[in-house]
């Protein structure tokens, strides 16, 4: 590790306390640090007393992205990241923070990058697409999720899916969770789907609060491709969201297909945390648990 990319949710991390105090420690260990965002904050960029950089220029000769916020955060991050091969290392400021690997108070961690004392973890990421007629009207991919999803009417939704060519039938209710591994702990798990070990590859299809008491999730190979589609719309409005992002409107014959990206989000690991121990920690606060 030579160049770290310091990347804080402003909203997060006020002031951008916590970044200044990782740029301290990373500095008193000879490791170059930039700052950059996530996104464009409200007010603009010169509020923060700290010269930034553009997050794409700089991915290009970095070693690292520390992202200072909650899984929201790494989310935001993880396409661009991808792309150019960039591990990303989480320091949780949010409530639950399941990729996070770092807590506030464990910002000393920071000074093992330098002799290399931390490990990698690689996470499978999905390319969803929307065929409409022939076209795809739309591309996005996701490190958690792709979300189908009923409006606000109080209607239920018929959804058909397929697995590669086989029908896996038709979900009747508020909708689907398509989630990778890593995503198994979010939406999904919310809908009833199960936990999945987060560095396996599989896809994890989980409906959400369906109208059979016979409907359950499915846990399958990501050698193939999923595809959702509604069966009937009429006045229904059915949306899908990736990674919670920006909902897309989907019309009656749409086709969401949703694949195994080649890119992969690199998670760097400092601590020797497991994902039993993040969720015994957050989830139950050890109740139940022998440690």
């Amino acid at each position: 590790m030579k160049r770290v990319i310091l990347c804080p949710n402003p909203y997060r991390d006020k002031g951008l306390s916590a970044a200044k105090a990782a740029e301290s420690i990373l500095k008193s260990v000879g490791l170059s640090t930039v700052y950059c965002l996530p996104f464009r904050p409200e007010g603009g960029d010169g509020q923060f007393g700290v010269p930034l950089r553009p997050l794409q220029q700089e991915l290009r000769g970095s070693d690292l992205v520390v992202a200072f916020g909650g899984d929201g955060t790494i989310l935001h991050l993880a396409r661009a990241a991808s792309m150019r091969g960039v591990p990303v290392l989480g320091v949780n400021l949010g409530s639950l923070g399941f990729m996070s690997d770092l807590e506030a108070g464990e910002l000393g961690l920071l000074k093992n990058l330098a002799s290399g004392r931390f490990r990698r973890e690689k996470r499978m990421m999905l390319d969803v697409t929307v065929q409409r007629e022939g076209r795809t009207v739309y591309t996005g991919s996701a490190l958690n999720d792709a979300v189908i999803t009923k409006g606000a009417m109080a209607r239920v939704v018929r959804l058909q899916v397929s697995a590669g060519e086989d029908r896996l039938g038709l979900f009747c209710g508020d909708g689907v969770v398509v989630a990778t591994p890593t995503g198994s702990t979010g939406y999904s798990l919310s809908a009833g789907g199960p936990i999945v070990e987060p560095t396996a590859r599989n896809f994890v299809i989980s409906p959400i609060c369906a109208h059979s008491v016979f409907t359950k999730s499915f846990v399958l190979s990501a050698a193939g491709t999923v595809t959702v589609s509604p069966a009937e719309l009429n006045r229904k409005q059915v949306y899908l969201s990736v990674d919670g992002g920006k909902a897309f409107a989907l019309r009656q014959g749409d086709q969401v297909r949703v694949s195994r990206s080649r890119y992969e989000t690199e998670l760097l690991r400092l601590t020797d945390k497991s994902i039993y121990d993040i969720l015994r920690t957050k989830m139950t606060g050890g109740i139940g648990y022998e440690k």
